[in-house]
């Protein structure tokens, strides 16, 4: 018999059969519902906007402080090896008290930052406030996640979670159109992104703050207050549980950190460089570098929306290995081409299967967590993964050193960077491990995490289900015998 990994690929029939069709699904959902996930997808856009503020300014910032490429990527490291802190951080303070103020206080602080990037004279400065910034940076893709995800029916969470992941394309997509548009026609040059990256995310945290509480922490909250449980008891509880979940998902643990990390090679890797690509090694203008980064921006969100709808229907894992498929068959595209319009299609391409990936990951995290510690979980285990691929940009700009092309630059030959040849192999090895990760790992497609005792419940580290009172509705009601089998199953094999 096949190894269960390998079997598991593709959802049971029965998991299909069960499931209500989509559009019903939909219709059903409450205005609340609908606002969850949209303050979620918008808290992330915002997180985008602010972190690629500084891959789209790499040229600008290096005469700003008269600093080579290599130096200014360093911002981007120091950004992401930080966010791990903030994931650490913001994740059991939402687990602990909720997901409504934590995610709040993360957006305001990240908006402060963002702000502050906007003033600063010199280039240590600078990069104390992109390392702050990455604390603030790292908190808020699991309480996004979380927010958006936990209070939707099972049968919406894998195109809801292609959605909400591609509030990172978008955001991208709208720091190239700032750039763009504003950059060039304001004094203050590009500065004028940080702080108009600012302002949006300040907006976030005024969405998130006329909400209400996640569904799941007030049913949480009522239980605990009928029990009599007070504050200081629940954090107790807390720690024990989270003393718990350790002990019994530490192989987890490292399984997702090392998924992570080939996923944030491969966004980092074809994103974080990729302007500064174009008009170094194929002598892009900046308009055209930042029109063909738009381009591929627009794969990314279609990819995303589209796997993680497919992804409902033909399993999470499956729909990960085809997109990454994709990637390995347009990397020539990518990279071999010189015109404007070949070089935006395998951009567009590329995107499509990079993001189209990253789609399926907010749920499948979601679905793999234990259930109790859906914010801190996935967030870490994705920070860390940013945390050991957080010199892919310096990678890159050391490779481009040291391989070198020519190009034909105002009628003479000059020797620049060969950033083409280094993001091919790149790209390709991190697909490969991908592909080989993802095949190994476990799905639980279908979870109903949202049935689960939160991390201040006795139980919650265990994985135990919450009883549901009369009168308290989860999300979605319906049984959950299938997901009990499958995971007997599991265990028996």
């Amino acid at each position: 018999m096949a190894p269960y990994f390998l079997r598991n690929l593709v959802p049971h029939r029965e998991t299909r059969a069960q499931a209500r069709p989509l559009l019903t699904v939909l219709r059903e959902l409450t205005w609340i519902q609908w606002a969850h996930f949209f303050s979620g997808w918008l808290a992330w856009t915002c997180d985008a906007i602010d972190f690629f503020s500084v891959s789209l300014s790499v040229t600008h910032l290096q005469t700003q402080f008269n600093k080579p490429t290599s130096d200014i990527t360093t911002a981007i490291t120091l950004t992401l090896l930080f966010r791990s802190v903030g994931a650490v951080v913001f994740g059991i303070i939402s687990d602990r008290y909720g997901r409504k103020w934590p995610l709040v206080g993360n957006l305001i602080l990240v908006a402060i930052l963002e702000l502050g990037a906007g003033f600063v004279q010199t280039f240590k400065q600078f990069l104390a406030l992109r390392s702050l910034f990455g604390i603030g940076m790292g908190g808020i893709w699991g309480l996004a996640a979380a927010t958006a995800l936990e209070n939707l029916p099972v049968e919406a969470r894998g195109l809801a979670s292609g959605v909400v992941q591609q509030g990172y394309a978008v955001g991208y997509l709208i720091a190239a159109v700032i750039n763009l548009t504003l950059v060039a026609d304001v004094s203050a040059g590009w500065r004028s992104l940080f702080w108009t990256a600012s302002g949006i995310s300040l907006f976030a945290a005024v969405i998130r703050s006329i909400l209400p509480e996640s569904e799941v922490f007030l049913r949480a909250k009522a239980t605990e207050r009928e029990r009599g449980t007070d504050t200081t008891k629940k954090t107790k509880i807390f720690i024990r549980e989270t003393k718990e979940m350790l002990k019994r998902h530490w192989l987890l643990c490292i399984y997702a950190v090392l998924l992570m990390t080939g996923f944030n090679f491969l966004s980092h890797g074809s994103q974080d460089l990729y302007p500064t690509y174009l008009q170094t090694s194929k002598n892009f203008s900046a308009h055209n570098a930042t029109v063909a980064t738009i381009i591929g921006n627009c794969g990314a969100i279609a990819g995303g929306a589209i796997a993680g709808w497919v992804s409902q229907y033909i399993g999470r894992r499956l729909t990960i290995i085809l997109a990454v498929l994709l990637i390995g068959a347009f990397i020539p595209l990518w990279i071999l081409p010189s015109s404007f319009g070949a070089l935006a299609a395998g951009a567009f391409c590329i995107q499509f299967g990079v993001q189209g990936a990253w789609g399926v990951i907010p749920i499948q995290l979601a679905e793999m967590s234990p259930p109790a510690f859906r914010a801190t979980f996935p967030g870490v285990a994705y920070q860390l993964g940013n945390m050991v691929s957080s010199a892919s940009a310096q990678i890159e700009a050391t490779g481009g050193r040291h391989l070198r092309t020519t190009i034909i630059e105002d009628g003479k030959v000059t020797d620049v960077p060969d950033y083409a040849t280094v993001q091919g192999i790149l790209i390709g090895v991190v697909a490969a491990f991908v592909i080989f990760i993802t095949i190994i790992g476990p799905e639980n497609h279908g979870s109903h995490f949202e049935k689960h005792k939160t991390a201040f419940e006795e139980g919650g580290g265990r994985d135990e289900q919450a009883v549901t009172r009369e009168g308290v509705d989860t999300p979605d009601s319906r049984s959950v015998d299938n997901e009990k089998g499958e995971k007997q199953e599991r265990e028996n094999v």
